[in-house]
């Protein structure tokens, strides 16, 4: 297409386009089973535990949801790895960095691995919850669960867009790496696996150290409060400080998906593919 000047004029693909034509290619990827075996296994094996455990159910729904955040940032390394391994092999990225607009076509596959981690979690939350309700330990109800469902997805989705760019730019085996090293982050920040469950703390509201202040730890530290905030509900002074922590991570997990988001699009307008995965 040319303008009245005489300048090639680039056709425009609008990021509702992008999204739609990412939807088509998703139905024939295994990462959607994968996300949904994961999913359903994870809550299947825990909300059986959990039904049927000595432990106090609303301990062990904050240890659950805190142990499928920490989990996020390497589901993230592990999908965004193999994400890019599908599109290196179907046409070395030609619908990635062949798009009209690249910014839009790196948005959508953000955007689209964002939806299946956030997919992956309900199942997970879901079919947690609902072994709960049939054993009638479902002490704190669903909404807590649902809170801590959104909350996990609010800060797991700019990790999904560094571990995006890893992928690109280093290959499959860094993407998983970071999302490793950012799991035990996690874990350190809430002092430890099951820490909480076994002491009784409400440890997503504790002070996590340096370790919380990592990105890679919100998940974990989001999904649990989601759950602390209704634990914490009859006692006013522990409230406040589960309400204050949410909204201080919360606010800082929406700023760092904006930008994040931005960085990703602008950063791909100029990205070169020249390296096989590693």
């Amino acid at each position: 297409m040319r303008s009245a000047g005489g300048r090639g004029v680039e056709p425009r693909m609008g990021l509702g386009r992008a999204l739609r034509s990412e939807a088509l290619r998703l139905r024939r990827s295994p990462l959607v089973a994968l996300h949904a075996a994961c999913g359903l296994a994870g809550g299947f094996v825990c909300g059986a535990y959990f039904s049927v455990s000595a432990w106090d159910p609303a301990l062990g729904a904050d240890a659950y949801v805190q142990l499928l955040g920490a989990m996020m940032p390497l589901m993230a390394g592990i999908s965004c790895g193999l994400a890019v391994d599908e599109e290196r092999r179907a046409g070395r990225m030609a619908n990635l960095t062949g798009a009209p607009a690249r910014g839009s076509a790196i948005l959508a596959k953000w955007a689209a691995l964002v939806a299946m981690g956030a997919a992956a979690l309900a199942l997970a939350v879901g079919t947690f919850a609902a072994l709960l309700a049939l054993a009638g330990r479902l002490t704190l109800g669903a909404g807590p669960l649902a809170l801590s469902w959104a909350l996990c997805v609010l800060a797991s989705a700019p990790l999904y867009a560094l571990l995006l760019a890893l992928a690109l730019r280093l290959g499959r085996n860094a993407a998983i790496g970071v999302g490793a090293v950012g799991l035990l982050c996690a874990f350190f920040s809430v002092g430890g696996l099951a820490h909480g469950l076994m002491t009784g703390e409400l440890t997503g509201a504790a002070p996590g150290g340096v370790f919380a202040l990592v990105p890679f730890a919100w998940p974990a530290r989001l999904a649990s409060l989601g759950v602390e905030a209704a634990i914490a509900a009859p006692r006013s002074g522990l409230a406040a400080q589960v309400a204050n922590a949410t909204l201080v991570t919360g606010t800082a997990s929406a700023l760092l998906c904006a930008a994040g988001a931005c960085a990703l699009a602008l950063w791909f307008r100029g990205f070169e593919e020249g390296r096989a995965d590693a």
